[in-house]
């Protein structure tokens, strides 16, 4: 399986998806068709997680999205967690920078849907 990248844009995240398992999402997603920029890694998600590796690391680092995106972030993660019905590690590491609490809240959103285990993580500002 090849690997998903995509360079991060003012209006796109950064997508790092290797096929070892390490899978980074980053920065804004505010897209007018977020389904043109979002079906191509879903489809990448879908086939990995039929040939997956024991343990897989999923990042989160949005800044802000806008809700057509939160629809599909929130698909990419519920897609992963099929991992764990097939006894595989998952990890969802969320990051969020210091005071705001959309994102965190979003995140902790996520994790009550999901029902698996999150690591929030602070960042702050450089």
């Amino acid at each position: 399986m090849e690997d998903f990248i995509r360079e991060q844009t003012n209006k796109t995240p950064g997508i790092i998806f290797r096929a070892n398992g390490n899978l980074k999402i980053s920065g804004r997603s505010i897209h007018e068709n977020p389904e043109v920029f979002y079906e191509p890694i879903v489809e990448w998600v879908e086939e990995y997680v039929k040939h997956p590796e024991p343990k897989t690391v999923i990042d989160v680092s949005i800044e802000y999205f806008n809700s057509s995106s939160a629809k599909y972030v929130l698909s990419l993660l519920q897609t992963l967690t099929k991992l764990l019905q097939e006894e595989k590690e998952l990890l969802i590491n969320w990051f969020y920078e210091e005071g705001d609490d959309d994102i965190l809240e979003r995140g902790q959103y996520y994790f009550s849907v999901l029902g698996v285990p999150f690591n929030f993580i602070e960042t702050y500002p450089s």
